[in-house]
């Protein structure tokens, strides 16, 4: 392979990504508009619920009960009724989300320790919320019930430290405040890398055909790897500058933790663009339509990246078979790579299995992207 042939690709294939505004577009504002729209708008906090309440028992013990749901951040009240309809009403129209219904003698029943039913009327049209919303309440019920009763015995004058056998400690390693952002944002990067790599990059070839420029190329002297490697060259430089923007965005705006070696993740981001662009570049030398290989590459990347790499979904709750399928997507474990650099801070010892698995997958597809192209016009 001579090294100036291939610079002299590198630099028409740069010249061609300035003069097209489409390209320019692409590279510098859709990482910026993914890392904002994905930061902001994806969430997986459950919070400030919408909540009805339906007080029969009016009572100092039901007030107590229901400023316990007002003082949390999951809730948000939003009405206190005396009867069950106006608040099924209201769950109907969206309003609420979930009714707490606080039976009659209510009061009573805990101070004479008969037991009470406190009824849950939840609103199922979103399952997840509605899971998370009916955990949140019942967590809360069963807090204020065993306070109340170790309340009512210390009153009576009995030992109460077997109220309590187990006290139950929670300590949060890695994303000590369970934020999302923390979880989402470093695996957008990944998906910014797939989309800019694949998209810019398969316009490489199918560009030459739609401007009557395949015989030029045909007519010169260099060789398909010289071809390929010039062709990606600047997008390779793009897709590091893009990179280095998201990770900057993810530590200084969102706040998102920065524990690891910033080396591992340049060396891994490195193997990644290698694994999209080369990607982009095979859907290119296939399909001679810009607007054809674009849309190829988008589904070939975008779809995979979102769905079955450990983006937003964990691969450890799907189907076995899928699960299967996932090793054959290198988001995957790209994204293993980024959030353990981002979040736990593991070095390149430690994640030797997915980094090892990212190279083998780099070198086949940097193979057959290399070996794809044939110098004629057939």
């Amino acid at each position: 392979m001579k090294w100036r042939r291939t610079a002299a690709v590198a630099r028409k294939e740069a010249l061609q990504v300035v003069r097209d505004p489409r390209s320019l577009m692409i590279a510098l504002l859709l990482p910026l508009m993914q890392m904002f729209l994905l930061g902001y708008g994806v969430k997986l906090d459950v919070n400030n619920i919408p909540l009805c309440v339906v007080d029969e028992d009016d009572s100092q013990q039901s007030r107590e009960l229901v400023q316990r749901f007002v003082a949390s951040r999951y809730f948000a009240l939003r009405a206190v009724d005396r009867t069950v309809a106006p608040a099924a009403r209201r769950i109907d129209a969206g309003m609420c989300r979930l009714a707490l219904v606080l039976p009659p003698r209510l009061s009573e029943s805990l101070v004479t320790r008969q037991g009470a039913a406190v009824q849950l009327l939840v609103d199922g049209t979103d399952s997840n919320t509605a899971t998370i919303a009916a955990g949140y309440a019942r967590s809360i019920v069963d807090a204020y019930a065993t306070g109340l009763q170790v309340s009512l015995l210390q009153q009576r004058g009995y030992p109460t430290h077997s109220m309590t056998p187990l006290d139950v400690r929670p300590r949060v390693w890695f994303n000590e405040e369970l934020e999302s952002s923390h979880f989402i944002i470093p695996g957008v990067v990944a998906l910014v890398m797939a989309v800019i790599g694949s998209q810019l990059s398969s316009l490489t070839i199918a560009r030459e055909w739609e401007r009557g420029t395949m015989e030029l190329l045909l007519s010169t002297p260099v060789s398909r790897l010289e071809l390929m490697v010039g062709k990606l060259a600047p997008y390779f430089l793009i897709g590091l500058v893009d990179a280095a923007i998201c990770v900057g965005l993810a530590v200084g705006w969102f706040d998102v933790p920065f524990r690891g070696a910033a080396l591992t993740l340049f060396g891994t981001t490195c193997l990644y663009l290698a694994v999209v662009l080369s990607i982009g570049y095979l859907v290119s030398v296939s399909i001679r339509s810009q607007v054809g290989a674009s849309q190829v590459a988008l589904v070939l990347t975008m779809l995979p990246t979102t769905l079955l790499s450990g983006f937003t979904f964990p691969i450890d709750q799907m189907p076995a078979v899928v699960q299967g399928v996932t090793t054959l997507v290198s988001a995957r474990y790209y994204v293993t790579i980024v959030k353990a650099v981002f979040l736990k801070g593991s070095s390149a010892l430690e994640l030797a299995v997915p980094i090892a698995c990212l190279a083998m997958y780099a070198a086949i597809v940097v193979a057959l992207a290399a070996r794809s192209f044939r110098k004629t016009l057939d």
